[in-house]
This record gives C-alpha cells, structure tokens and sequence, in this order.
C-alpha cells in the first residue's frame, strides 16, 4: 500500500514537470509568430483552435476547458500571443488551485 502511494506521487510529479515543460514549449510555438512578419494572422489562424484543443487536454474538467476557450480567443486576438496562457493555467493548477 505504501508503495502504491510513493509510485503515485512520484507520477504526479512526474506530470508536472511534463505539463510545465509542454505548457513552456506550446506558449513558444504561439509566441513564433511574431518573428514572421506578414503571416502572423495566417500562422495565428491555424494555431488558435490546435492550442485550444491541445491546452483543454492537457487539463482535465473545467481548467482545461476555460483554458483552452481562453486560449483560443487569445491566440486570434491581434497583438495578445504575448500572454502565455499555457504557462498560466500550468501556474494555477499546479500552484494557486492546490493551496
């Protein structure tokens, strides 16, 4: 029983590097298009609703779903891929939820 409980925290911890990795790296994809002048709307147009989708997995229940809604609005949203949304919600699970 003891066991189970160590392998289980271990995974949990295992997760939330995971998500803190994945969240960082998905935030940088959203924030690519700003080195790409001219084809940012395209760019941004394609990653918005994949971001959505990929941020309302990664999360389960109702984080992952106003996470990913919030995602998507903010990746179609001109001049706001500054904001990184997937780092944020990885900021609240992980931090403000569990206190």
């Amino acid at each position: 029983m003891a066991k189970e409980l160590v392998l289980q925290a271990e995974s949990k911890s295992s997760n939330r590097m995971l998500h803190l990795f994945l969240g960082l790296l998905f935030d940088g994809i959203g924030m690519l298009s700003y080195s790409i002048p001219g084809f940012a709307e395209i760019i941004d147009i394609i990653w918005a609703p994949v971001s959505g989708i990929i941020l309302a997995r990664m999360y389960k229940g109702t984080v992952g779903k106003v996470g990913g809604m919030i995602s998507f609005i903010e990746e179609l949203t001109p001049g706001l891929d500054f904001i990184p949304t997937f780092t944020l919600t990885w900021i609240y699970t992980y931090g403000i939820k569990n206190k």
